[in-house]
């Protein structure tokens, strides 16, 4: 769920936190990918005959073909990915997923109606509601990475907390998942649409929390109390306060404390045994590997095993598979661009490795030269 309509409560209140950006704009970019979300927009978008892609043993295959061409298509565009899978969710995300459960169980029964009057349109709405990442799923990518040499971590908790902690740390640029509490865990930059395919035809979305919290006039504490009335994963939200209350409250109380001091409790009802405090901290110290420990690293791709993997267990087409593979190697060896292996090392840009005369007594274009920022 991640937080509640904050996409467009930033759309109203904090405008220019907001822009569209061509994947060619993160040239040179170290980008932290939330795994499992990748994987289920993989798992809807990547079908055949309105069910998942599968291979002739019936295993589905959908999300093996949805990361291979996604992540060279990141990779020909300059940018390196580093994909970070879930871990063990926290023990106050277990309401949340009760929920998800039961939604589920619910789309499964209506599946079956469908299905019964041969609904077809029905039929297909309610399977994508059925979709669900496996342990397995995740597994079988982990290795189909590994194989063409891109990094990936295992967070000891939430991917979007460890995404976050990546970002913040400068070992990353920015969090690239469609889940908007990347922001709420403190990730400077997140890029929405990343990983959405050429035939979505929808821009990426870069949202600058920095920016956020300026037009909002916030620290981070009350953002997070603001996503928190929003409507979070690990506790429930008072009913009756939509985005525009919850805004002005935290504009005039500054915390749940003082507006829970000052609330109306006859005409909102606050939840039993509210367990906002937890969610808060949670937000505020989640439980991610320290990532001055990791080290990631962009190696070549180990050809004949990827193909094994690709076209021998998992039956996608060779020809396919060597062009994409044959790709990947191109776009790390270099293009008219400059060279991908020398950019996965490089953190910097020398803005005094070229002057031209035009430059030459122009303080002002000197000033400008001098003025490029270090990427990260």
């Amino acid at each position: 769920m991640g937080i509640q309509g904050l996409a467009k409560l930033l759309g109203d209140n904090a405008p220019s936190s907001l822009k569209d950006n061509e994947i060619k704009n993160y040239f040179g970019r170290k980008i932290a990918i939330d795994a499992s979300m990748s994987i289920y927009q993989f798992l809807i978008a990547v079908r055949q005959d309105g069910s998942n892609l599968t291979n002739e043993s019936g295993e589905t295959t959908s999300h093996l073909m949805g990361i291979f061409y996604r992540t060279i298509r990141m990779i020909e565009n300059g940018i390196k990915p580093v994909y970070v899978f879930d871990g063990k969710p926290p023990e106050m995300k277990s309401g949340e997923l009760e929920k998800r459960k039961e939604r589920r169980e619910e789309a499964q029964k209506a599946l079956e109606k469908a299905e019964e009057v041969g609904d077809v349109e029905n039929v297909e709405k309610f399977n994508r509601r059925l979709v669900k990442v496996t342990k397995e799923h995740n597994e079988e990518c982990k290795q189909l990475l590994a194989l063409m040499g891109i990094p990936y971590v295992d967070a000891p908790g939430e991917a979007e907390a460890q995404c976050a902690a990546l970002v913040k740390s400068g070992k990353v640029f920015a969090t690239g998942t469609e889940d908007m509490d990347a922001l709420t865990f403190g990730s400077s930059v997140l890029l929405r649409h990343l990983t959405f395919s050429e035939a979505r035809k929808m821009p990426i979305k870069e949202i600058n929390l920095t920016r956020v919290l300026d037009e909002l006039n916030f620290s981070q504490d009350e953002f997070i109390d603001l996503c928190i009335l929003l409507g979070c994963d690990y506790c429930d939200s008072i009913r009756g306060i939509g985005p525009k209350r919850a805004v002005e409250l935290i504009k005039q109380h500054k915390s749940i404390e003082t507006v829970l001091d000052n609330l109306d409790k006859k005409k909102y009802e606050i939840p039993d045994n509210w367990m906002f405090k937890e969610a808060r901290k949670l937000f505020q110290k989640p439980e991610v590997t320290d990532p001055v420990s990791l080290d990631l690293k962009w190696i070549e791709p180990k050809e004949e095993e990827l193909v094994k993997f690709m076209v021998e267990d998992k039956q996608f087409n060779e020809d396919r598979i060597r062009n994409g593979i044959k790709k990947l190697k191109k776009a790390r060896q270099g293009s008219t661009q400059g060279r991908l292996d020398n950019f996965f090392q490089v953190t910097s840009v020398n803005s005094t490795k070229r002057k031209s005369n035009d430059t030459k007594g122009d303080p002002k274009k000197k000033a400008k030269n001098n003025s490029f920022k270090k990427k990260k």
